[in-house]
């Protein structure tokens, strides 16, 4: 089966789900406090700004993006950008790890499940799985499609395999001796901001 082109993002929900969390937790101590102490909001924005910006780039933000192109992980610190013909193997073993003629690199957005989740899957969780999933002689928890590294997995082998099956990755042939990186400076620039107002705003505000 023919996997759909087309740019697909994936993200844990854990993560979505407690970026939104401390965001609105945030906002309604800021709000509170600003109808209540209208100086003291000034002085503590950044502090309560911080844990909101801090969870968003660590859970919120890191990714994993399948295109046409490849296969993008986004982590905390940077962004790498493997190409397919680069990818050789994909694993689940702590984490979704793509293992490229780069190195090894494992997508901080798609964690393999806790033994406690993998104990709750069933049987439609390693169903219609694609075929290199079996490459190893069996699946691993963390291939199970219920997982953020099982979700990502599948749809990466699946494109991965349509290309082999067509012939695109008979000769792979790389056109840069290293991936593609790009460091996250902006939400580092941010955290650290935010921290050092936060630390100047209690002491001389």
């Amino acid at each position: 089966m023919t996997t759909p082109a087309g740019p697909v993002e994936f993200r844990a929900r854990l993560g979505r789900g407690l970026t939104v969390a401390v965001a609105v937790l945030c906002g309604i101590a800021l709000v509170s406090t600003v109808l209540t102490d209208p100086g003291a909001a000034l002085r503590l924005a950044p502090a309560l700004a911080l844990p909101a910006v801090v969870v968003w780039a660590l859970f919120g933000r890191p990714a994993v993006i399948v295109s046409d192109a490849g296969v993008e992980v986004r982590n905390v610190l940077r962004t790498v950008r493997l190409p397919w013909p680069s990818i050789e193997r994909i694993d689940t073993k702590y984490a979704l790890t793509l293992y490229t003629a780069y190195g090894s690199y494992a997508a901080w957005a798609a964690p393999a499940p806790s033994r406690v989740q993998a104990m709750g899957s069933g049987p439609q969780d390693l169903s219609h799985l694609p075929e290199s999933s079996y490459a190893a002689g069996g699946v691993r928890p963390g291939d199970l499609l219920s997982s953020a590294s099982g979700q990502a997995a599948a749809h990466i082998r699946r494109r991965w395999e349509d290309l082999r099956d067509a012939g695109y990755l008979d000769a792979p042939r790389l056109e840069r001796d290293t991936p593609e990186v790009r460091w996250h400076l902006r939400p580092a620039t941010a955290v650290l901001l935010l921290a050092v107002s936060a630390v100047l705003s209690s002491r001389y505000l």
